[in-house]
């Protein structure tokens, strides 16, 4: 008969016994943080997590979740390459008031909801920092907010909107390209596109406020009024690798800052 410990563990709910399971582990198991094709094992404290729009318009031949599934798949190949923590997704999204396109929430409960989901993430996985993948321009207010964010999770933060910066207006050749790599375009609805009589959320086309507000917008729109909108797999292939590499820049960067 073989002898051994027995702890006992009270607990007052299923948090605490989670927590209690969380922190015997801790005494009893060495993780081996050097196992797998891992460079550094400080990159175990890292964390990668997408954030983009779930519910919103992108033409006939793009679906709703189009910049939640780009900003995920970035971050999934980020955490693949670089060893860090994959976190999933954010679910909820910010818009401008200008831009009336999907479903969206305020500023402020955005904030609140990453930062829930971040303490989790620090909670159960032990991470030190996190790289957001924003996939969705209207999220880009959410860098006013950062202090706040590494404020409450104590977790250093970087936002990575190098997707956005790249892939040019909403609904473009940019994101049609990308979701023909992705396998998420209907490429039979390319030709609709650019009616934007029907589809004016393509390029932001029908906000004319959010148009005179910014340029950028207002060039986007025009980009795809005059020029149309084209599918070319190996732009879309470049746009994704171009993404990637920077959210492995910024991993370095916190690791160099971090250890």
């Amino acid at each position: 008969m073989e002898s051994g410990i027995v702890v006992v563990v009270v607990c007052n709910s299923i948090e605490d016994l989670s927590l209690a399971i969380i922190n015997l582990s801790d005494n009893m198991v060495d993780l081996r943080l050097n196992a797998g094709n891992v460079k550094n094992p400080n990159v175990h404290k890292v964390g990668i997590i997408a954030l983009g729009s779930h519910l919103e318009n992108h033409g006939p031949a793009l679906p709703i979740d189009t910049d939640a599934k780009i900003a995920s798949y970035i971050a999934f190949k980020a955490a693949l390459e670089s060893g860090a923590k994959y976190l999933g997704v954010i679910y909820p999204a910010h818009e401008i008031k200008e831009i009336n396109h999907g479903i969206h929430i305020s500023l402020d409960d955005l904030t609140n909801e990453i930062i829930k989901v971040l303490k989790s993430a620090k909670k159960f996985l032990g991470i030190s920092s996190v790289v957001i993948v924003n996939g969705h321009g209207g999220n880009l207010p959410i860098v006013t907010c950062l202090y706040d964010i590494e404020d409450q999770t104590d977790l250093l933060i970087t936002l990575n909107s190098k997707i956005i910066e790249s892939e040019g207006p909403h609904g473009g050749s940019g994101e049609l390209s990308m979701g023909k790599v992705l396998g998420i375009l209907n490429e039979d609805e390319v030709k609709n596109q650019t009616d934007l009589s029907q589809y004016g959320e393509v390029g932001l086309f029908m906000f004319s406020q959010a148009r005179l507000n910014d340029p950028n917008i207002e060039e986007g729109a025009m980009d795809v009024q005059e020029n149309g909108v084209y599918v070319d797999e190996v732009y879309g292939e470049e746009l994704l690798k171009l993404a990637i590499n920077s959210v492995l820049l910024d991993v370095e960067k916190q690791l160099d800052s971090l250890y």
